[in-house]
């Protein structure tokens, strides 16, 4: 599968079970949010629980699951979507994939976990 991750794997789980319990929280809680968008052929509303750091300003994911997934590929076609995080809404514009094989711009812990999942892709946006 090209650009997957070592946690690919873990995909079916995550969607199916752990996304319907952290859409109760994730909205809340600091490193977390929840990503409303439109499907880009279905235009299908989907609110995905996601990890976000922000920096200097900017909301960064790092892609998890690589960038070839479906809320990926929607929120650039979209140029942006709306982000739910420490229970405040967000709009986000200008999305930008970039690969950063350092890693550099994430928490010290969550850095280690991304280089033992060999996950170096991730989303810039920035607030409307």
């Amino acid at each position: 599968m090209p650009n997957s991750t070592r946690m690919t794997a873990l995909r079916p789980f995550t969607t199916r079970l752990f996304n319907p319990l952290a859409r109760r929280f994730a909205g809340r809680l600091p490193w977390f949010g929840i990503l409303t968008y439109s499907g880009r052929t279905s235009g299908r509303v989907y609110r995905t629980p996601i990890n976000v750091f922000k920096r200097d300003g900017d909301y960064i994911f790092a892609l998890t699951y690589g960038r070839d997934v479906q809320w990926v590929k929607n929120v650039v076609v979209a140029g942006g979507c709306s982000l739910r995080t420490r229970g405040h809404d967000v709009r986000l514009v200008d999305p930008v994939l970039f690969s950063d094989p350092t890693r550099h711009l994430m928490p010290l812990p969550v850095r280690i976990v991304l280089r033992l999942n060999a996950v170096s892709d991730f989303l810039r946006m920035r607030s409307a």
